[in-house]
């Protein structure tokens, strides 16, 4: 891999989801736009969003996610993403939050953390958890927490 390489290309993010549609309406509502899109059809489907360099990827779009081999170990009802959050950086974190909050599920409302920064969380149809937080720079250790 060159170093011209963008950082986003090391990591990809893939959610295993139901229903693509429920994705594009609910992740439009928050800044998201299509990328590209396999329709689904049996395993095959897969969605990629972006927002101002964030992207997600998504994996099924139907009950095929239920048989894919790790995850068909658990019940169908279990929490999507338990124990796990996304946190995507945003310019303007008021008038985001001011935009969205009455169209989205949110869960913890807009608040200054005590490191500074200000955040508020939802919670996706499937049950993803997103924090939505001020832009600054995760690998200045002057952002942790003390």
């Amino acid at each position: 891999m060159s170093n011209d390489t963008p950082a986003s290309n090391y990591l990809h993010l893939e959610l295993h989801v139901p229903d693509f549609e429920q994705v594009k309406s609910y992740y439009g509502i928050l800044g998201f736009r299509i990328v590209w899109e396999r329709v689904p059809e049996e395993a095959k489907g897969y969605l990629v969003i972006e927002r101002d360099g964030t992207v997600i990827c998504f994996w099924g779009g139907n009950e095929a996610i239920y048989d894919q081999p790790y995850f068909k170990r658990f019940p169908k009802d279990t929490p999507r993403g338990y124990g796990v959050e996304l946190v995507i950086m945003v310019e303007d974190i008021e008038s985001f939050y001011n935009s969205v909050k009455d169209s989205i599920n949110v869960v913890e409302p807009l608040v200054e953390q005590p490191w500074g920064l200000h955040d508020f969380r939802v919670a996706d149809p499937f049950g993803y958890y997103l924090r939505f937080t001020s832009k600054h720079n995760i690998l200045d250790k002057g952002n942790a927490v003390e």
